[in-house]
């Protein structure tokens, strides 16, 4: 079994482990690479297990997967086709087409690497891309290390470098808190249809480089920025659904690589669909009703404060300036969405959502961020789930590039 690399949050690092061992046994043989990134490297399970179990939110300070296929030191790297040729033999067939991605244990993005792999790949008749791709192949650099691994996007959790997600700052962006629910969006695929590239806020652009000078991976327009599961382009090499036929990393023991992704969504609900109506509660100064507005939904926003002055030329916002409980006392409207970005403690952000049940449409979308910090944030977390669960079916719950001390749950009234 090839060693796992999972990508967390420096400050979450412990508290992944934790939640690794709990689901997968205290015997499970882990250890620390950099700041953000750990390796399982003994009693690992199979990645379609793992990746399951932190799409459906059982654990949720992991935020990227990859399957370690070769680890160098910085000083001896072997010559660029011997590094394809390593790639390649780890694939059940030759692909078209592939993903390359690069970061470091910095600020850095390890372009260089990029390039090497980018073009020796190349001389081999594969295209390569930043992303939307249906295989990926990871690259990590520091200062004592470099390893590169190997596994599905539908496996890896993010399609970004470590889960790092690089938004281009807007002009017309409100808040930094934008960019949480514009991950949240893309991450879990909650744009129902895509519709016209629009480039909402915070959405990376042709052309247009994240902040630092990063490009845009793949150069994606549509929200989300690559395909929704099981729409995965045809260029690459997809898995049957049966599972790969020959040996190679992206064979997993135990699950079947099927298109899709590791969890999937009801069937009914728990999308952004045009037309909607959108309740934002504790909205001012209104960076998530901008960005629901780019998803064409009709946006009561309920707080007590302002909201950004470029916001209120828009019809589709109605702003209420009240709180939550006098809201919900007076509401007679019947929403499609809830989104709640609240600072207050977890168990009381899931019971505002309770008290929201009445006036949500059945298969209404819900976001939540579950703020963290006290002693124990893990178990606070859960609890805060526990709670949303006794009405909402949870989708997933998952600390989220753009997270600070928090998480981000989505569930959906069933």
């Amino acid at each position: 079994m090839l060693p796992l690399l999972f990508s967390v949050a420096t400050d979450s690092y412990n508290l992944a482990v934790r939640e690794l061992r709990e689901e997968f046994g205290r015997d499970l043989g882990i250890e620390r690479v950099s700041g953000d990134l750990g390796r399982i490297v003994a009693d690992a399970p199979p990645i379609v297990e793992l990746a399951k179990a932190c799409d459906v939110g059982r654990i949720m300070f992991v935020r990227h997967l990859t399957q370690e296929i070769a680890t160098f030191p910085p000083d001896d790297i072997p010559p660029a086709h011997e590094l394809a040729d390593l790639v390649l033999a780890e694939l059940p067939r030759h692909p078209n087409a592939l993903a390359v991605q690069t970061w470091t244990d910095g600020a850095g993005t390890g372009g260089s690497f990029y390039h090497l792999l980018a073009d020796a790949l190349g001389e081999r008749g594969v295209e390569v891309t930043r992303s939307g791709q249906d295989v990926v192949v990871s690259c990590f650099i520091s200062r004592k290390t470099v390893i590169l691994g190997v596994n599905l996007l539908d496996y890896s959790l993010s399609d970004w470098p470590g889960g790092r997600m690089r938004l281009a700052r807007s002009d017309d962006r409100v808040s930094r808190s934008e960019f949480k629910l514009e991950e949240a969006i893309q991450t879990f695929h909650l744009a129902l249809t895509p519709g016209e590239p629009h480039s909402p806020a915070g959405h990376p652009t042709p052309g247009d480089p994240p902040p630092g000078g990063v490009p845009s991976p793949g150069g994606h327009s549509s929200p989300g920025g690559v395909p929704s599961r099981g729409e995965l382009p045809s260029a690459g090499w997809r898995p049957s659904p049966g599972g790969p036929s020959s040996p190679g990393a992206l064979h997993s023991p135990g699950g079947r690589l099927s298109p899709g992704g590791p969890g999937e969504r009801p069937s009914t609900g728990g999308f952004l669909a045009p037309g909607g109506k959108a309740l934002d509660l504790g909205a001012s100064p209104g960076g998530w009703t901008r960005i629901l507005r780019e998803y064409g939904q009709e946006v009561w926003s309920v707080d007590p404060g302002a909201l950004d002055a470029r916001l209120a030329g828009d019809r589709g916002i109605h702003h209420v300036p009240t709180t939550a409980g006098r809201f919900f006392h007076d509401n007679r409207v019947r929403f499609d969405v809830v989104v709640n970005d609240m600072r207050m403690d977890q168990v009381m952000s899931a019971r505002v959502m309770l008290d929201a049940v009445p006036h949500l449409r059945r298969g209404a979308l819900a976001i939540v961020t579950l703020k963290g910090g006290g002693r124990n944030p893990l178990d606070s977390a859960r609890r805060g789930i526990e709670l949303l669960a006794k009405e909402y079916a949870v989708l997933h719950a998952r600390q989220l590039h753009h997270n600070r001390r928090e998480l981000t749950v989505i569930a959906h009234l069933p």
